[in-house]
């Protein structure tokens, strides 16, 4: 596993103080607790929040696990993507740490064994080796620290996707973008057109960063040069092809690829645009497909495909690939032990082990599983994006590369550009945060 210095201790210098998780059982005590000396009260922190396919299967398996395991109380939280960052964040800082909870892979993941919050599944894995050996190549190899296994994905995420609406795109005599040039065709055209060309949903500052940004970036740069800057070893976020880079994402922001008032609406509100066919566009993960086809209408889902971000003329990265992560993982709190971390580890295996990952593939999710999807069970959208990512190269998403100082300072960055900020302002600021979390790790 690469390696970078980051030093936990910055990550949370800005977490304020809490007295605790904040998290309140879904069942009644009188449905709930079993009245025996060996109940066990279960806490776990998600983001499986909204009516998605995903986080309703989610939902499901916790329900049949309080039916199997009735001596335990299982309360949850559930919060946005981006909340439940920085919850997780702040109660690290106050050592009140959920016994599970939803952790993003390589840096967070590096973070918390480094504070020592978290413990590895190794022994429980190792145990199982049908489970194990399920998993597609390299899957544990950003959940890994020191060459111990602190979790297992639940999906697989590539981030950065474009689901486009054909209807609109045929009406308009208009060619779905296969290179920069035809994007920037397409997006004046449905601006003549008063359609939103790509609808963004920017409030919680991951968004473009994550699933727009991190792509753009690579098709300018490349995978070697973007590892190079972030271990600060031949490579500056101060160099010029950085700021190409940093320039093409604002560039669509000054051709007005974005609806008004994109910083101010989260992403679920983003796709609620292209659902009520306000956009011919969107730029998402792979994710979205589980909310697309279990939300959209059928005038909008019918013609609802997905493809690539174009490469750009003069470029390094490679044009089949798209960023992407192997998914998020259930962190296991040190402190669990005894009865109390078997029931932990019980639930970990039902949501991740085999049969959750077939229905999290069921969903519309893709996984980070040898499995395929049913063809009777699946929707031709989720086969089509299935047999996309099967194609591509998946390269690094920004804020799961960087330290989490230099990651805020990218989203943040992203978020300026967009709105007319200097990209060399940007990639200074950038460079400063990623040396001092080098030097400092």
């Amino acid at each position: 596993m690469r390696t970078v210095g980051i030093a936990f201790l910055a990550m949370l210098l800005l977490a304020a103080t809490v007295t605790g998780c904040g998290i309140g059982p879904r069942i009644s005590e009188t449905e709930a607790l079993d009245k025996s000396d060996d109940r066990i009260t279960l806490t776990i922190m998600h983001n499986w929040t909204i009516q998605d396919g995903k986080a309703i299967a989610y939902r499901r398996i916790m329900d049949e696990f309080r039916r199997s395991h009735p001596n335990v109380v299982l309360e949850e939280a559930g919060l946005a993507t981006d909340g439940l960052k920085s919850k997780i964040r702040t109660l690290a800082a106050a050592d009140e740490m959920p016994d599970l909870f939803v952790m993003w892979p390589y840096a967070m993941t590096g973070d918390f064994v480094r504070g020592d919050l978290i413990q590895p599944i190794d022994d429980f894995l190792n145990s199982r080796p049908e489970w194990k050996n399920g998993f597609i190549p390299h899957a544990f190899d950003d959940f890994t620290v020191d060459g111990r296994i602190y979790t297992v994905p639940m999906n697989l995420a590539p981030t950065s996707l474009i689901y486009y609406n054909q209807e609109l795109f045929d009406r308009y005599a208009l060619k779905v973008p296969t290179t920069w040039d035809e994007l920037l065709t397409a997006v004046e055209a449905f601006n003549r057109h008063g359609i939103i060309p790509i609808a963004l949903g920017n409030k919680a500052n991951w968004v473009a960063q994550s699933t727009i940004f991190s792509t753009i970036a690579n098709r300018v740069t490349g995978t070697e040069w973007f590892l190079n800057a972030v271990n600060q070893t031949g490579a500056s976020f101060e160099d010029p092809v950085f700021i190409d880079a940093l320039s093409r994402i604002q560039q669509l922001a000054q051709a007005h690829a974005f609806q008004t008032g994109f910083n101010s609406i989260d992403d679920n509100q983003m796709m609620q645009l292209y659902i009520d066919g306000k956009a011919a566009m969107f730029i998402n993960g792979g994710w979205a497909v589980s909310n697309i086809v279990n939300n959209a209408p059928k005038e909008v889902l019918d013609h609802t495909h997905v493809t690539i971000l174009p490469p750009i003329e003069g470029g390094k990265g490679e044009a089949r690939s798209t960023s992407g992560v192997v998914g998020t993982g259930l962190g296991v709190n040190k402190k669990l032990t005894g009865a109390k971390k078997e029931a932990a580890l019980d639930l970990l295996y039902a949501l991740s082990g085999p049969e959750g990952q077939k229905a999290t593939l069921d969903s519309s999710t893709l996984v980070s599983y040898n499995i395929e999807p049913d063809p009777a069970i699946a929707h031709p959208l989720f086969i089509e994006l299935n047999q996309l990512i099967a194609g591509l190269q998946i390269h690094p998403v920004y804020d799961i590369s960087l330290s989490s100082a230099a990651a805020e300072v990218v989203n943040n960055g992203i978020q300026e550009l967009l709105s007319g900020g200097s990209p060399e302002a940007i990639a200074r600021k950038i460079q400063r945060a990623q040396a001092a979390a080098v030097n400092n790790g």
